[in-house]
């Protein structure tokens, strides 16, 4: 006779609620929603839990905000000790850009943050030592950086904001402006999108490699 309960399968133990888990699966809302789309709520359902459980590993959402943003800069590759300054600013802001598209919500809370984090707090400080280690001075490194960020942060805006994710969709919405464009009405901007975003491996992103490098180039070290 076979014996009651035999042949059952136990139920998988659930992971244990953490801050960390609480964090990834915001991170994940945010990557799918936005920003607005991170509740306590839906935190919650997402790991199956009531929202109130939330509360004993954060103490709201501000704090699940903070704990996102650190996460995010602690995805950023920092450069390796004694790397060439510009090197490093470039490896480093190539890496957030990178970062950046991943989770698009991030921009505009990357600064906003009262209550920074150890990622936070450890990449502004290795950003700061390897340009005050090239020859900065203090001054001339907060004008570094503060150029660099405002450009890949304005550039990742503008490329997030554009009606189109890749050649395919660009040449698509190019051929339906051309195609509606009185005939040599715009012949700067008729140009521009036939001989260079409609031309063979054209992709967007790739700009962002060359303003970089002109904002590289024109830094230098003021110290000897």
């Amino acid at each position: 006779m076979r014996e009651r309960g035999t042949g059952r399968r136990a139920k998988p133990k659930r992971a244990p609620l953490s801050r960390e888990r609480v964090v990834a699966a915001a991170m994940a809302l945010a990557d799918e929603n936005g920003e607005a789309g991170v509740t306590m709520r839906a935190i919650g359902a997402r790991l199956g839990v009531e929202a109130m459980s939330l509360y004993n590993h954060v103490a709201g959402r501000e704090q699940i905000l903070d704990g996102m943003v650190d996460a995010v800069f602690g995805e950023i590759d920092l450069p390796a000790p004694a790397t060439d300054w510009k090197e490093a600013m470039r490896g480093r802001a190539v890496s957030a850009c990178a970062v950046l598209r991943r989770h698009p919500w991030a921009i505009g809370l990357m600064d906003s943050r009262s209550q920074p984090g150890p990622a936070t707090l450890r990449h502004h400080d290795v950003v700061l030592g390897v340009l005050r280690a090239g020859g900065f001075s203090v001054a001339m490194t907060a004008h570094a950086v503060s150029v660099i960020d405002s450009y890949l942060y304005g550039f990742v805006l503008q490329e997030l904001s554009l009606p189109f994710t890749g050649p395919a969709e660009l040449g698509e919405i190019a051929d339906d402006i051309l195609r509606d464009l009185p005939t040599d009405a715009y012949p700067h901007l008729t140009e521009l999108i036939a001989e260079h975003a409609l031309r063979p491996g054209y992709d967007y992103a790739d700009e962002f490699e060359f303003g970089l490098s002109l904002i590289l180039d024109a830094l230098h070290p003021d110290e000897v």
